[in-house]
C-alpha cells in the first residue's frame, strides 16, 4: 500500500498538486448516467495551461478569482489553475431554486464585490445568473470553458507564501449574514495534513463525493484532499444526489469507494433509498464522515441498518465536528469505531449545563454523539460564554479553537474578526463539552431556547417533530419567542405533506410535549420549499424566526 509520504511537507498547495499528479491516480466525473475519468497528470497539465492564461489576465499572488459553476471537469481544472497561478479561489454558491433568480443575482454580485475579485470564471450554463448591466468596478467575466488546455509551458510558477490566501470561503449565513473566511495556504495545508493522518488516507483510497464545491466539506475535504495527495476521487453533483439519493450508494458500490462524507440529512435520504435498492456492494467503504450540521444518532443507526445487507461496516460511520473558520476539520473519532453515544442526564444538561453520565434506560436520558478528539494541529477548549473562564470536562460552554488551520479572520471585517477572537482563541458560537478528551456538541449559542430556567436545544425539538408522519424530515425549525410577560416560548415551523392540517398540528404539539416536556406556543405548517435555507442547504432558524415575527431580514 502506498502512502503520501513527503507530499505533506510543503506549506503551500502548488508543489503538492504537482507531486500528486505523478501518482497515477485520477478523478472520475459522474452524472447523467455516464462517467468520465481523467488522470491527475492530465488535469494538472490542463490546469497549467489555464493558469498561464489567467496570469496573462493579471491573476497572481494576492488576487482573488470568483468562480460560479457546476462540478465539472472544466471547473475542477480551473480551481487548480487559480492556485498554480498564485491566486485565491472564491467559489460562489449555486442557486438553490430557479424561482429566486433576482435575489440570487443580487447576492452573488454582492459576494463578488465583497471578495474584491479580479476576475469571475463562469459556467456558461449559469451565465443568466450573473446577468444584468455591468457596473463600474465590476470584474470581467470569463466563460470557464474558454480557458486553454494546451500551452502550459508558458506558466511562470510564482513564489507562493504560506500566509497568502488560497481560499476565501463565505460562511453559509445560517446564523448571520455571510462573512468571508480567510484561508491561507499554510492553514489549508495544515488541515489537509490532519485530515490525511486522522483518516489514515493513502493513494489507494477511492473518495466519493456529491457535495457542492462552494462548501468547505466539498471543496477541501473531498476534492482538495485527494487532489493534493494523488488519491482517486469520484465526483458527482448535489443535483444528481438530491434528485436521486440512490446515486450515492450506487457510486460507492460501482467504484469501490472507501471514503465519503456528507451532512446528516444526506445519510437520511441515502438510507431511505437503500431500502428500495438491491445488488449493492458496500464492503469497500471504511470511512463515512458525517458533519456540516447537527448529527442525529438515530439517523446514523438507521443508515447502518439499511447498509448492512450490502456489506456496509457499521464502524465506517464517523460523526465529526468542523467549521469553515477551522479551514474544515476540528475533531475526528478513530476510523472504524463507528458512532458512539455519550448518554447523559437530560435534566441536568438543561438546568445546570452539566453532562452527567447515566444508564441508557435512565429516565430523561439523552444520547449525544461523541465527535472524537481534536486533530493533531488543533486545540479545543470550552469556556463560559459570559466570563470567558475555561470550564472543566462535562460542563457545557462555548467551544473555542486554536491552531495553524484556524482562520486569521474575516476578509475586510475587522470588527467581526475581533468579536470572534478571545485571547488568541476563536469563538465558534457552538455549545458543547469535553468528555474523556472527546468533543460533544449540544447546539448553537444563539439558537438556545431558555424556558423557565431550562436550556432547550432546538435540534431536540426538530428531530422529534421530524418523526411525525406527514412532516418532511430535515425540514423543521424550532426557535424561541418572548411573550407579553417576558417569558420565552417555543415555536415550531415545519414543511408538511399531510392534508389534515389541524390533526397534524396536534400531533406535532404532542410530540414536542413528549420530547422536551413543554408544549409549543405555536405550530406553523408550511408547503414544501418554504422554509428559508442557506446556499449549502442549512435551515436558517434566525431568518425563520424573523419571518414569523414579521421582522425585515436586513434589520439584524
Amino acid at each position: 500500500m502506498s502512502a503520501p509520504g513527503d507530499l505533506a511537507e510543503p506549506r503551500v498547495l502548488p508543489p503538492r498538486l504537482e507531486r500528486a499528479a505523478q501518482q497515477g491516480r485520477g478523478i472520475t466525473f459522474v452524472g447523467d448516467g455516464g462517467s468520465e475519468r481523467l488522470e491527475w497528470s492530465r488535469l494538472h497539465d490542463e490546469a497549467r495551461s489555464a493558469a498561464a492564461a489567467l496570469q496573462s489576465r493579471g491573476v497572481g499572488p494576492g488576487t482573488h478569482v470568483a468562480m460560479l459553476g457546476r462540478s465539472t471537469r472544466e471547473f475542477v481544472t480551473a480551481v487548480q489553475a487559480v492556485w498554480l497561478a498564485g491566486g485565491a479561489v472564491v467559489v460562489l454558491p449555486l442557486p438553490l431554486r430557479l424561482g429566486s433568480t433576482n435575489a440570487f443575482v443580487e447576492h452573488t454580485r454582492n459576494l463578488v464585490r465583497e471578495a474584491e475579485a479580479r476576475l469571475v470564471l463562469m459556467d456558461p450554463a449559469l451565465s443568466s445568473f450573473l446577468g444584468g448591466e455591468t457596473l463600474p468596478g465590476d470584474p470581467s467575466v470569463l466563460p470557464i470553458d474558454s480557458l486553454p488546455t494546451t500551452g502550459g509551458d508558458a506558466l511562470e510558477s510564482p513564489p507562493v507564501d504560506p500566509s497568502s490566501l488560497a481560499i476565501l470561503q463565505f460562511t453559509s449565513g445560517s446564523t448571520a449574514h455571510p462573512k468571508g473566511v480567510m484561508m491561507p495556504h499554510g492553514g489549508v495545508c495544515a488541515n489537509l495534513d490532519d485530515i490525511v493522518a486522522s483518516l489514515e488516507l493513502t493513494t489507494d483510497d477511492v473518495m466519493v463525493s456529491w457535495l457542492p464545491l462552494y462548501h468547505d466539506m466539498g471543496l477541501i475535504g473531498l476534492l482538495t484532499t485527494p487532489m493534493s495527495i494523488g488519491a482517486e476521487v469520484v465526483l458527482g453533483s448535489p443535483h444528481e444526489f438530491i434528485s436521486r439519493p440512490s446515486n450515492w450508494p450506487a457510486w460507492l458500490s460501482e467504484f469501490r469507494g472507501t471514503v465519503t462524507g456528507g451532512p446528516n440529512f444526506g445519510f437520511v435520504l441515502a438510507a431511505r433509498a437503500m431500502g428500495r435498492m438491491d445488488g449493492l456492494d458496500l464492503s469497500s467503504v471504511r470511512a463515512e464522515v458525517n458533519g456540516a450540521e447537527p448529527i442525529d444518532l438515530d439517523s446514523m443507526e438507521r443508515y447502518n441498518r439499511a447498509g448492512r445487507p450490502f456489506g456496509l461496516s457499521p464502524g465506517a460511520m464517523m460523526p465529526v465536528f468542523g467549521l469553515a473558520e477551522a479551514t474544515l476539520a476540528v475533531s475526528f473519532p478513530a476510523p472504524g469505531r463507528g458512532p458512539v453515544a455519550d448518554v447523559v442526564d437530560g435534566g441536568a444538561l438543561e438546568r445546570e449545563g452539566t453532562a452527567a453520565p447515566v444508564a441508557p434506560d435512565a429516565p430523561g436520558a439523552r444520547r449525544l454523539p461523541l465527535l472524537g478528539r481534536p486533530l493533531p494541529h488543533v486545540s479545543v477548549r470550552v469556556t463560559d460564554p459570559g466570563t470567558g473562564d475555561q470550564r472543566p470536562e462535562r460542563m457545557v460552554g462555548e467551544i473555542e479553537i486554536a491552531g495553524p488551520s484556524v482562520t486569521p479572520g474575516y476578509y475586510r471585517q475587522p470588527e467581526a474578526t475581533a468579536a470572534a477572537m478571545h485571547d488568541g482563541w476563536l469563538r465558534t458560537g457552538d455549545l458543547g463539552y469535553l468528555a474523556g478528551g472527546e468533543l460533544v456538541v449540544t447546539g448553537r449559542l444563539k439558537d438556545l431556547i431558555i424556558v423557565g430556567g431550562r436550556n432547550v436545544y432546538p435540534q431536540d425539538v426538530e428531530w422529534a417533530v421530524a418523526q411525525v408522519d406527514g412532516v418532511r424530515a430535515g425540514n423543521v425549525v424550532a426557535f424561541g419567542i418572548t411573550d407579553g410577560r417576558g417569558h420565552e416560548r417555543i415555536v415550531v415551523m415545519a414543511e408538511a405533506r399531510a392534508t389534515d392540517r389541524p390533526a397534524l398540528r396536534r400531533a406535532v404539539a404532542d410530540r414536542v410535549q413528549s420530547a422536551v416536556g413543554l408544549p409549543p406556543a405555536d405550530v406553523v405548517l408550511l408547503e414544501p420549499g418554504e422554509l428559508p435555507k442557506t446556499s449549502s442547504g442549512k435551515l436558517q432558524r434566525r431568518l425563520s424566526r424573523s419571518r414569523y415575527l414579521g421582522i425585515p431580514a436586513n434589520s439584524h
